[in-house]
């Protein structure tokens, strides 16, 4: 598997979750866990989201994705069973661009990253709505 490059990511991330009420929490390996109601410590309970939807499955809903081809960005979303976590496949990432590999690859990285829980972003966008 390609290293991520953390910047991108959180630059991609921005780009498609614009909404300036939208917390977001950015693992390792790509997955994003957005977070429509917060509380308390947005990484901890992204990170309890990601633990439960985030590992594979095979056979079950947890096995299942979709495809989402960006238009604001290159590359691909990568759904799940859980429409708060998504995970973002480069351009560059898959040899195989076809969208079976597609999301066989990104469902690979979501489950490294539920399964290895490691928070690199964090964007906390409570009070942010009240302000504008």
């Amino acid at each position: 598997m390609i290293a991520v490059n953390t910047e991108m990511l959180i630059d991609v991330w921005q780009r498609l979750l614009a909404d300036p009420r939208k917390s977001w929490v950015l693992f390792e390996h790509g997955t994003c866990v957005v977070l429509t109601t917060p509380e308390g410590e947005p990484a901890e309970q992204a990170a309890a989201l990601l633990e439960e939807f985030g590992p594979v499955h095979a056979g079950s809903l947890a096995g299942d994705f979709g495809v989402i081809d960006l238009k604001d960005a290159e590359g691909w979303i990568v759904t799940g069973h859980h429409n708060d976590v998504l995970t973002y496949v480069g351009p560059d990432e898959p040899q195989d661009q076809s969208e079976i590999a597609v999301g066989l690859f990104g469902r690979s990285k979501r489950h490294r990253d539920g399964t290895e829980l490691h928070v690199v972003h964090v964007e906390d966008k409570r009070g942010s709505a009240d302000s504008a």
